[in-house]
């Protein structure tokens, strides 16, 4: 999310509500059916810049996704660099149909679902809770103490209830501005 501001009449700021997430302990999760077709989930290793700035846009432009376009190659170079963040691509029929990053840099106390989403063209196709399902799986096999995640209003309507469903619960709600200007 953008950095957060005052709104005035002609600042171009939009007004969102935060909601901030945790997972105490791992859930029993049902087993979520696999989106149809062939997918595949692959660890973005050494992941180059230009196809992360695409995966960032592609998934985030219709949610106000802007604090990574802010960085310069440098900042985002040393983000994506650091052996406590990984980058995980679902592609579907060969297409990278969304993402989720996880930062392990308070592990062991706890990890952070940083980024995660669907391009539009994958929503609606059941990607969505079996790529969830998938993170979830992927932070709790690292046995944290708790795993986070945040969202906001401006994120897509379904977010905030399928990471409720998912087994994240609300421990603080914050509202902010964010400048969709890049």
């Amino acid at each position: 999310m953008a950095a957060a501001g005052r709104a005035g009449d002609d600042s171009g700021l939009i007004e969102t509500t935060v909601t901030f997430l945790q997972m105490p302990a791992r859930p029993v999760l049902p087993v979520v059916a696999a989106p149809a077709g062939r997918h595949a989930l692959l660890r973005a290793e050494n992941c180059p810049i230009e196809y992360y700035r695409y995966l960032y846009d592609v998934v985030g432009r219709d949610w106000h996704w802007v604090d990574r376009k802010r960085l310069d190659d440098k900042s985002l170079g040393a983000i994506l660099g650091d052996a406590k963040t990984e980058i995980y691509v679902l592609y579907m029929d060969g297409w990278p149909a969304g993402y989720f990053e996880l930062d392990l840099r308070d592990h062991p106390r706890r990890i952070n679902l940083a980024y995660f989403g669907l391009v539009k063209e994958a929503i609606g196709k059941g990607a969505g809770r079996w790529l969830l399902a998938q993170a979830i799986d992927m932070a709790w096999s690292r046995a944290p103490q708790l795993f986070t995640v945040n969202t906001c209003t401006l994120d897509h309507p379904s977010a905030l209830p399928l990471y409720q469903r998912m087994g994240f619960v609300v421990y603080d709600r914050l509202q902010a501005f964010v400048d969709p200007k890049v």
